[in-house]
């Protein structure tokens, strides 16, 4: 009776402990997008609130089930690259040291909200290893997604309204209840990498031949199915993406999309029939006609009118190398390229940087180099568990994911190039959470036979 009672009290704290995470995944974004300091360190309470409760919980299982308590062993690879830029920043705070920090205000908050993400991380490692769950995670994702695309296109086509969320007056570029429009495109993106590979996982892979009757009430049924419903909540997200009028948000997604798209098409194993007809419709459908609608135009003028002359982030970029050089094994600290940049900038520039507007450069100078490349090589080794993980196992669901990952992994690494989006909270949290599925997909057992209809 005891053990059936442990039993019991595991499994709704495991419950608990999920949908806590869901609506974690739902309320940052609300927050600005976690950009402002108290945002994700509110957010970092409740990871640290939840963890807490894993531990308990976990604490009354120890004796029977001691590997409950800790990460997976096949995320070892990202717990160590975490641990190394947590040890970094731990270094940079020691004071009257060649590697202290030159703003050690941001490098303590850069230390905290690095292991808030190392704790969520952890989390979604115990607690979202099922296929039920994995779905119902997504779709938090999804949800909030879509939440933010209508928010966002009804702020933008009321100009005279202002944010209801802090206040923040009308933009022509949507931004939802981010504070920056590549934030909220970024963010999109993310979430719509994800949905079109739960979108893909539901396709039929081996369909049966049928009678037109048949045909007919299958077609009936799929109307009033969630994949209608998923289509739909995917160009809503477009709509989004393309009222932010963000040039590499739209352009880095749908590059991300073909090439993942080509290679699926290639090497997917036991290929879904209906796969080149979805990816061909999310062109036709969502590019064309919904971008036609919706103004992509504006996004296509802003890219034409792109150059070197008209911006100054390359400015940035070629006098943000000095300070890479001089400070290139720990950085000039977490936090503070704000801090560090202007005493290397040889100029005031036409517009405000407070950050590097390239992640790479940012990290570079924040962590160093050797730090800023280990955090690239796991990215790189999450998206070939990804294009493993489409080749080579057979769970639909699991190849489905895979496929959104490695889109939305593309998609950030080409983002990042320009932008910095990975200093948002949401951003950020949204991401990690992409890279560690990127393992549970590879490595989890198949303990369900999984049938698409």
């Amino acid at each position: 009776m005891l053990i059936s009672n442990n039993s019991n009290y595991v499994n709704t704290v495991s419950k608990s402990i999920f949908c806590c995470l869901c609506s974690l995944l739902f309320i940052l974004p609300l927050l600005l997008g976690g950009y402002r300091p108290w945002a994700i360190t509110s957010i970092g309470i409740l990871i640290c609130a939840v963890f807490v409760l894993h531990i308990l919980a976990r604490a009354v299982q120890y004796r029977d089930d001691p590997p409950s308590l800790y990460p997976p062993s096949y995320c070892w690879p990202l717990f160590l690259i975490l641990a190394v830029v947590i040890v970094t920043l731990c270094i940079q705070l020691i004071p009257s040291t060649s590697f202290t920090s030159i703003d050690t205000n941001k490098t303590k908050l850069t230390l905290l909200k690095t292991i808030y993400i190392t704790l969520f991380c952890w989390l979604i490692t115990r607690y979202c290893t099922t296929p039920t769950r994995l779905k119902f995670l997504i779709y938090t994702l999804l949800v909030s997604a879509v939440f933010q695309a209508i928010y966002a296109a009804y702020l933008n086509f009321s100009p005279q309204l202002s944010s209801p969320f802090f206040d923040y007056p009308y933009k022509q570029r949507a931004i939802g209840s981010f504070s920056y429009a590549n934030f909220l495109a970024n963010y999109l993106a993310l979430c719509l990498s994800l949905g079109i590979g739960l979108l893909v996982s539901e396709l039929v892979i081996n369909p049966v031949q049928k009678s037109p009757i048949q045909q007919l009430r299958a077609l009936t049924k799929i109307m009033l199915s969630n994949k209608v419903i998923l289509r739909l909540a995917l160009i809503i997200m477009i709509i989004g993406l393309i009222l932010t009028r963000s040039r590499m948000g739209n352009s880095a997604f749908f590059i991300a999309l073909s090439a993942v798209s080509i290679y699926a098409l290639f090497f997917y194993r036991r290929k879904p029939k209906h796969l080149r007809t979805l990816i061909i419709s999310f062109f036709i459908i969502d590019l064309i006609i919904i971008g036609a609608l919706f103004g992509v135009e504006k996004v296509t003028e802003r890219l034409s009118q792109t150059s070197l002359s008209s911006e100054t982030r390359d400015e940035v970029l070629h006098d943000s190398i000095p300070l890479i050089l001089d400070k290139p094994w720990l950085g000039s600290g977490g936090g503070s390229f704000y801090t560090a940049f202007p005493a290397y900038q040889p100029q005031p520039y036409s517009g405000y940087y407070d950050n590097a507007h390239n992640d790479y450069i940012q990290f570079a100078v924040e962590l160093g180099i050797p730090t800023t490349m280990l955090l690239g090589a796991l990215t790189l080794f999450c998206l070939y568990n990804c294009i493993v993980v489409m080749h080579t196992r057979k769970t639909p669901l699991y190849q489905g994911l895979a496929f959104g990952c490695a889109i939305a992994i593309i998609h950030m690494l080409l983002h990042s190039s320009v932008d910095y989006s990975l200093q948002a909270g949401a951003n950020t949290l949204t991401f990690m959470l992409i890279l560690t599925l990127s393992f549970i997909i590879k490595n989890i057992p198949t303990t369900t036979t999984q049938r698409n209809v």
